[in-house]
């Protein structure tokens, strides 16, 4: 039986988003998961259709700045990868209840199509409004660098499961 997990995506300080995942691997340093699409609702982005029936590969590091998810639907099929700019993972396991990985999402986003042709940057303007230049220098830099390595990853055919 596959260990549980629950995902926490926080933003600003709140949960944005708990949600049940399997775990595939722990390493120590990076931890992978697998998990149903969990909105009930389709979501259009309009470069990507995330609906009930698909599947995410996720994997979060304890030690870089973002997060990269396969996307797949329900018959398998790939449709991309989406990948969040986030603080660096933390896997917290409590003496009761499930262990949670919890991740704060800075804003910044970046689309990898499925056949790795299309590298979209995403919510530029939503990281440039959220303060965080102002208020955590230090994080701004390496939110914008992570994206910036993100890019080069996705280009060079170098993200987790991209095809070279």
């Amino acid at each position: 039986m596959r260990q549980l997990i629950d995902v926490v995506l926080t933003k600003a300080g709140r949960v944005k988003i708990r949600y049940e995942a399997g775990v595939l691997a722990d390493d120590g340093a990076q931890i992978s998961v697998t998990a149903p699409w969990s909105a009930p609702k389709v979501r259009d982005f309009g470069f990507v259709r995330f609906e009930p029936g698909d599947v995410f590969v996720e994997h979060y590091w304890r030690d870089r700045w973002y997060a990269v998810k396969e996307v797949r639907d329900g018959a398998g099929v790939l449709k991309g990868w989406y990948c969040d700019v986030t603080r660096p993972a933390e896997v917290r396991r409590p003496a009761a209840g499930t262990a949670e990985i919890v991740v704060d999402d800075l804003d910044l986003d970046l689309w990898v199509s499925a056949d790795g042709s299309e590298v979209l940057r995403l919510d530029e303007d939503e990281f440039a409004q959220s303060g965080l230049a102002e208020s955590d220098p230090e994080a701004a830099r390496r939110a914008v660098a992570a994206l910036d390595e993100l890019e080069r990853l996705a280009k060079s055919g170098a993200l987790p499961g991209l095809p070279a």
